[in-house]
């Protein structure tokens, strides 16, 4: 990396000495002075702390939803990081997982000392990729999606609590006076671990195995194994609101449905397609008006921000009055800042925590206003 720095130091002067010739020296010597300065500022700052780690951030592309927002947050971490000096780093997005994958090629194919990677990785055919860095000495920090394949050789494995999600939405519930076998609606983000893991958080919580904020639930308050069986799961939505929005007009086109009280969405997005529902009109207003009417519950997770102007009272706010409860548990993109510090961390040599669960917290009105949301 020093040697590349030079390189692009050398050329950068030989570049300005040519334009200034080519130019006839026409400016004034002050002039000449300013533009000297000026170039040796440049320099400077592209050959300071060449011998420092470099760390390569490597995220989804930043767009738009949660997996967007992460390249959003870890271009403020690596600025951070760029602004105090001590190490350098940049920000790579990739569009797919062939993106990313060549992207870790072309870092080890630089053959640059001193370098350091954290990654988002798209999926789990990352894990080649990632075996690569490990091979070639560069050490790794991974976030989000764990490959349980290589994660034993990272520095730090960052991810939210997935089954705290779980277990946030049913202590909600519980403290809103849930009772064992009463009838919950889950709408599931889609088919892999992750979904898998809030469902399991959720049923965990109320049958005692799992604590949610370092409480378990009372003992009069547990499920059986058979009252987990009214627990209703609507198959994957695929993270999408305007599924979730049909799905949610189809269950209560059933008006008998409108006697749900619980509905647990695995994402703000979800929750959002309830809301949208309900706003909308593609439900019998005498099924909104009897749904409405028995104060329902709804819990979301991520910290979209849309879903939190509802939290902060800003929009839906007919629907949000007439509900008996409304949350998000957390699960920022903001982790992604975390993930960067704990690479930081251990290039100061202090130690990290291998396997990082960042815990879940439930968001409500009360508190919004303490917490990030993204677009």
């Amino acid at each position: 990396m020093k040697s590349r720095k030079k390189f692009f130091a050398i050329l950068l002067a030989v570049v300005m000495s040519l334009s200034l010739a080519a130019c006839g020296s026409s400016s004034s010597s002050s002039d000449e002075e300013t533009d000297t300065a000026s170039a040796a500022q440049e320099t400077t700052e592209i050959t300071a702390d060449s011998d420092s780690t470099h760390i390569y951030v490597l995220t989804a592309a930043e767009d738009h939803g949660w997996t967007g927002s992460v390249a959003t947050f870890a271009k403020e971490k690596v600025e951070e990081i760029n602004e105090e000096g001590t190490y350098t780093a940049e920000v790579i997005t990739a569009s797919s997982s062939a993106d990313q994958i060549t992207q870790i090629e072309d870092i080890i194919a630089k053959g640059e000392e001193n370098i350091a990677v954290v990654i988002q990785p798209q999926d789990d055919t990352l894990e080649s990729a990632i075996q690569q860095l490990i091979d070639a000495g560069i050490p790794y920090v991974s976030f989000d999606r764990i490959i349980d394949g290589v994660s034993d050789s990272a520095v730090s494995n960052v991810k939210g609590d997935n089954s705290g999600i779980g277990a946030g939405a049913a202590a909600y519930f519980v403290s809103l006076g849930l009772t064992p076998g009463e009838t919950v609606y889950v709408y599931e983000g889609d088919t892999s671990s992750v979904t898998t893991l809030r469902d399991e958080g959720f049923t965990s919580y109320l049958t005692g195995d799992l604590s949610f904020d370092g409480s378990y639930i009372a003992d009069d308050a547990k499920w059986s194994e058979d009252d987990l069986d009214a627990i209703i799961y609507s198959g994957s939505m695929s993270w999408s609101r305007s599924d979730t929005k049909t799905s949610f007009e189809s269950l209560m086109g059933d008006a008998s449905n409108a006697s749900i009280k619980w509905f647990y969405a695995e994402d703000d997005e979800l929750a959002m397609g309830i809301l949208e529902a309900l706003e909308g009109g593609g439900i019998e207003d005498s099924t909104k008006e009897a749904f409405l009417a028995n104060a329902p519950v709804i819990t979301g997770c991520g910290g979209l921000d849309e879903f939190y102007e509802v939290l902060r009272g800003n929009s839906y706010q007919e629907i949000s009055s007439q509900l008996d409860g409304l949350i998000s548990v957390t699960y920022s993109p903001s982790m992604i800042q975390t993930a960067i510090q704990d690479m930081v961390d251990y290039l100061n040599g202090e130690e990290v925590e291998q396997d990082h669960v960042i815990p879940c917290e439930n968001v409500s009105s009360e508190n919004v206003d303490e917490y990030d949301s993204f677009s």
